[in-house]
């Protein structure tokens, strides 16, 4: 996977499984911080950070990255079929992240959690 990641589209594993490939697969991205996750089964679907223990360590500090809430929220919407509002919201988080205007820091910023999302909500 580490070599060639793009060689998979879809990969199906029990959990224990899929939250290692998460964590690994967060780690060539940029953290544990900017990861949706989704998890289905026949009647149920939740929509979560992708990778276990995202921050644990900066609970109530305001340091934390939010993108993987945001993007796991954006993919809840576009479930539900209310893709316009998930669209509008990933495409918000991404331009926050691509014009680097407020990085937290694992993204190699100083921004706070509630400034970054500020960020997002003003390129909503």
């Amino acid at each position: 996977m580490t070599s060639n990641p793009h060689q998979f589209d879809v990969m199906v594993m029990p959990n224990l499984y899929g939250k290692i490939v998460d964590n690994l697969g967060a780690g060539m991205v940029g953290g544990a911080g900017v990861v949706p996750g989704e998890c289905f089964s026949e009647n149920y679907a939740i929509f979560e950070p992708g990778a276990r223990q995202s921050y644990i360590t900066g609970v109530g500090k305001n340091i934390a990255n939010p993108t993987a809430m945001l993007l796991a929220s954006a993919n809840m919407l576009n479930h539900m079929n209310l893709k316009k509002q998930g669209a509008q919201i990933k495409n918000a988080v991404k331009q926050t992240i691509k014009s680097n205007q407020a990085p937290t820091d694992d993204l190699g910023g100083k921004a706070t959690t509630s400034q970054f999302t500020a960020a997002v909500i003003k390129n909503l």
